[in-house]
């Protein structure tokens, strides 16, 4: 009994371990590439966060994607639902690092084309991330009662799912505006802070998940 509840203890720990991993990937890597560009390499704000490829900090973009899509991988959940989720998530968040954005001056066919299959990968793997956010981190087992610190997360679950959804829904309604209209705006880099927004707020879910964050109080 005492050797199954120490393999108990050890999983528990490796699975919030690896939430937490990911979540601290995801808080993270906004400002890794934005700011290593700029301290390294006197990059001023990029247009996108994918932008950043085609700057000096294109090994931290692509190396924290394929960190992530293995660790979402790995990840194992209550249900076949979570696993699958976890699977999806990985091979979208691959595919965002395999097939780069477009650059932003005079972009060739090829990757113009390349930069659809990115924004189609990109859109997937934060649905996925929205999903897990707003239905699968907000289930509790049945028969029971959540804590109020489990009730306090769920909020925070939400808040981060609907941030994320609100942020790609305004992505798409930018990239729609009419040329005259998106370029007034350009100068803001709206697609950069949507996009970090988007990313701090799936960084925060997950390292929520892994208790980092309004982890339940224990009993003395």
């Amino acid at each position: 009994m005492k050797k199954e509840l120490e393999t108990y203890q050890s999983l528990v720990f490796s699975y919030l371990t690896l939430r937490k991993a990911i979540g601290f990937l995801g808080i993270a890597l906004p400002f890794a590439v934005s700011l290593g560009a700029l301290i390294l390499f006197r990059t001023r704000i990029q247009s996108s966060i994918s932008s950043y490829y085609y700057t000096g900090t294109r090994d931290v973009l692509v190396g924290a994607l394929w960190a992530i899509g293995f660790f979402l991988l790995s990840y194992r959940g209550y249900e076949p639902v979570d696993n699958i989720t976890g699977n999806l998530g990985c091979v979208f968040a691959l595919g965002v690092a395999l097939f780069p954005t477009a650059p932003d001056l005079n972009p060739s066919t090829t990757a113009r084309l390349i930069g659809y299959f990115h924004m189609a990968f990109a859109g997937l793997f934060f649905l996925t991330l929205i999903f897990f956010s707003l239905f699968l981190f907000t289930k509790t087992k049945p028969h029971v009662q959540p804590t109020r610190r489990k009730l306090q997360r769920n909020i925070l679950y939400r808040v981060c799912g609907v941030a994320m959804a609100t942020c790609i829904l305004l992505m798409t309604i930018y990239t729609f505006l009419p040329d005259a209209a998106a370029a007034s705006l350009e100068c803001y880099h709206p697609i950069f802070w949507l996009e970090t927004i988007a990313i701090l707020s799936f960084g925060i879910s997950w390292l929520t998940k892994g208790e980092g964050i309004l982890k339940d109080e224990v009993k003395e």
